[in-house]
């Protein structure tokens, strides 16, 4: 099993920053990707991001590409999610997921969820 823990989330002012991050534990299964998500009230989980953990290749959404960046670390089995020019639409709660396939946009590929992390941006 997987178990992964998203933390970082909060209320920011439009144009601000927030960096999310997700730290994985367990054993036994071979992650091959790690990607993030979001949900806004009334609305469908969507893809946001995700990194191969191979060769750290990167993939964003239209919606947030070139403003937000994924990145991890090996060591501390962390996978960060830095958020720059936040915007009111990027209000949603926050999941990180796990793969043991190459990595997807596509939510319900995911094998393993974290709990959810609330962003709220507002002015």
């Amino acid at each position: 099993q997987v178990q992964l823990v998203e933390s970082g989330g909060g209320l920011m002012h439009p144009g601000g920053s927030l960096k999310l991050s997700c730290a994985a534990s367990g054993s036994g299964i071979s992650i091959n990707s790690m990607g993030w998500f979001r949900q806004a009230p009334g609305e469908g989980r969507q893809g946001v991001s995700f990194i191969s953990n191979g060769d750290g290749s990167t993939t964003y959404s239209d919606a947030v590409r070139g403003r937000f960046t994924v990145s991890s670390d090996k060591a501390k089995h962390t996978v960060y999610l830095q958020m720059n020019s936040l915007k009111l639409e990027d209000t949603a709660v926050y999941y990180c997921a796990a793969r043991r396939w190459p990595g997807t946009l596509n939510p319900l590929m995911y094998d393993y969820w974290g709990q959810g992390t609330q962003v709220t941006v507002s002015s």
